[in-house]
């Protein structure tokens, strides 16, 4: 499953190979330094699931997740113990998250999600504990909290940019504490203006510091020329060792005959590509089809032709150089498949009002629909057109339409590839504006390009452009089980990790039915609980100072994980991009907190009506001891989810797992 790609993302960082990933870097380099560091070399594929180890040293980056992952149960302790001050709710919570099949599976393999968890359970533990520190601000205990929640921000920010909720939790917080120093009139506005400064540099400061310094680090060590070139600019390929346009030598300016890579300025617009496939019935002309690619291609390459002359002439060694220059009428011929640029008045696949384009003609020879007109942004008629630097526009003769990248992934009949349009709107922008990268022509003097390096901001405003719009476009795999996020909470739906055939061990990635469906009912339990305990403060109900401390940790404590759950799962529903079941695993850190918090409390208050005490401590006692032994008994059912699986279905009667499929749309 995904360790065929962190795996090889890790081995990418001891490579030095660039790639590219919708995700920061932070996860991705740590998982590369555990190998490293545990003596794996780099050289496994990483091609596809259920493919073995064989020699290659991957336990270390596996025993490094799992590492990470198991550290989730202390925090998770630490963090319910400081909020109830309960011995029984913080361990509570640690049975829930020791005996959930979905947190072992999750954290056992070479993945970005406990290191993700470990930093955001890292960040609510500090927070909270810093808010333990609120009596005595300013003390080395107060400073320790606040600077190590600002650095875990920043690590959870730097694995998965869905660490932006935990940021907005610790945000929603500072806040909170703020407004509530600005009301304490003992303070003074000097003392709250320190409070205000620290926090802006502990939570502010410090995590954007970090997070850019993650960058500073991941383009340093990815100096080599890899998979991920073609997403970013020319410029930016420029600094990659092995890229075809570093230290770069190639005829300055275009000329007829030429042989060019065309890369549109849009983030992740692709090159100018074409290849044999035709568009499918039904969708405009029956023609070849022209996309853009994301990647280094032969079928990347397009001749430049005048429109009216054979390139035969152009190429001869003996006849004169002819640039092509600005406001000249020009075909672009496919080297590939010799079928020229064409457009005509017929509807674009994907994109409404723009034109489609098309590969027409045989072995270069069209019609007046191949014409383009190049124009260079900025530049008078007859000014020649620089390789890299200069900003191209091409304009259709025949309809005026202007050429351009859509940004929309075509379906399975286009490869998956970027839409390539005629848009008839005259509007300049990236999408229609592009410059000619690769440049072939052995009749022009090669010259040393001092190409103009773009600065470390550039780079980075560039990568996170490119980050959010290829994540924006981001579409299931085959055979891959997307879900929805209301599924989650139910655990509706699991994920096969690994194993296709009943002769494998198979991985299937389901969260402890009990604790998953305890969780659910709590946070039920716990709306309806802090409603009553609200309404019960309002109208003024006396209670006594146990009572009153049992509402204290069931509204504060309890409200502050049950904001955390709502801000790491409700965005999901807004969201585009597809959706798995893993990503509710952060929200579900929060729920179990939850349960401990609220079931400790409810069982608190039911003993209030008990006596003697001895009775009352026996009924909270095994209240508790049921909830953690069910816990473990469906642990002891379910194990096989994470540890493997071997058999027919559990659907099978003779399946070791019958009997188990509680849910039709269980599939292990």
């Amino acid at each position: 499953w995904d360790e065929t790609h962190f795996g090889k993302m890790g081995s990418y960082y001891i490579n030095r190979t660039f790639f590219f990933d919708v995700h920061p870097p932070l996860g991705k380099m740590l998982i590369g330094l555990a190998g490293y560091l545990s003596g794996y070399d780099g050289t496994f594929p990483f091609q596809k699931p259920g493919d073995r180890y064989e020699h290659h040293n991957y336990v270390g980056m596996r025993g490094f997740c799992a590492f990470l992952g198991s550290c989730l149960v202390p925090f998770a302790y630490l963090t319910v113990l400081d909020l109830s001050k309960s011995l029984p709710a913080a361990l509570l919570t640690a049975f829930i998250l020791i005996f959930d099949t979905g947190c072992i599976t999750l954290s056992q393999y070479i993945l970005l999600d406990p290191i993700l968890m470990f930093f955001l359970m890292g960040a609510v533990l500090s927070m909270v504990k810093c808010n333990t520190c609120a009596d005595r601000p300013f003390s080395t205990s107060w400073w320790f909290w606040l600077s190590l929640t600002g650095v875990n921000l920043a690590g959870a920010m730097g694995v998965k940019f869905v660490g932006l909720f935990v940021v907005l939790l610790v945000g929603l917080n500072t806040i909170y504490d703020l407004w509530d120093l600005l009301g304490n009139l003992s303070l003074s506005l000097v003392t709250f203006g320190k409070h205000l400064l620290a926090r802006v540099l502990c939570l502010i400061v410090l995590p954007l510091a970090l997070y850019t310094a993650m960058f500073a680090v991941h383009f340093a060590v990815l100096n080599k020329s890899g998979p991920g070139d073609g997403f970013f600019s020319s410029s930016f390929q420029s600094q990659l060792i092995g890229n075809n346009l570093h230290n770069v030598s190639v005829p300055e300016h275009l000329a007829y005959g030429s042989v060019v890579t065309m890369k549109n300025l849009r983030m992740a617009g692709g090159y100018l590509h074409s290849h044999w496939h035709l568009y499918p019935e039904g969708v405009g002309a029956r023609q070849q089809q022209v996309t853009a690619y994301l990647h280094k291609d032969l079928n990347n390459l397009w001749i430049i032709k005048k429109h009216d002359s054979n390139t035969a002439d152009l190429l001869d060694p003996s006849s004169p150089v002819e640039f092509v220059r600005h406001g000249d009428i020009i075909r672009l011929e496919h080297k590939e498949t010799s079928r020229n640029l064409h457009s005509h008045q017929h509807e674009a696949p994907l994109t409404r009002k723009h034109f489609q384009v098309t590969g027409y003609g045989i072995n270069g020879t069209g019609d007046s629909n191949d014409f383009w007109r190049i124009e260079v942004m900025g530049r008078k008629t007859g000014k020649l057109i620089k390789v890299l630097r200069s900003r191209i526009r091409l304009t259709h003769v025949a309809t005026g339409c202007i050429l351009g990248s859509s940004g929309k992934t075509l379906p399975k009949w286009g490869w998956e590839q970027v839409e390539v349009t005629c848009t008839p709107y005259l509007k300049e922008t990236p999408n229609s504006l592009w410059n000619v990268e690769d440049h072939i022509n052995p009749k022009l003097p090669n010259i040393s390009l001092d190409v103009l390096k773009p600065s470390f901001l550039e780079i980075l405003l560039e990568s996170h452009m490119v980050m959010i719009r290829v994540g924006h476009f981001f579409s299931p795999k085959d055979n891959e089980v997307t879900s929805k996020p209301w599924h989650w909470p139910i655990n509706y739906q699991g994920l096969r990790f690994s194993g296709v055939n009943e002769t494998d061990y198979r991985v299937y990635l389901l969260g402890n039915p009990v604790i998953w469906w305890l969780n659910l009912v709590t946070i039920g339990l716990y709306l309806l609980m802090a409603i009553s305990t609200t309404v019960a403060l309002k109208r003024g109900v006396q209670l006594t100072s146990e009572l009153k401390e049992l509402s204290q940790v069931l509204l504060h404590g309890g409200g502050q994980i049950t904001l955390g759950w709502l801000l790491h799962y409700l965005p999901f529903f807004m969201m585009g991009r597809v959706l798995y079941f893993h990503h509710y695993f952060p929200a579900m850190l929060f729920s179990s907190m939850l349960t401990g918090i609220t079931w400790d409390t409810l069982l608190k208050f039911c003993t209030r009506f008990l006596s003697p005490s001895t009775t009352a401590r026996k009924v909270y006692g095994g209240g508790i001891l049921v909830l953690v032994l069910l816990t473990m008994y469906s642990f002891y059912l379910f194990h096989p989810l994470s540890y493997g699986m071997i058999g027919p279905m559990a659907s099978d009667p003779n399946s070791p797992m019958a009997g188990l499929r509680w849910m039709e749309s269980w599939e292990f």
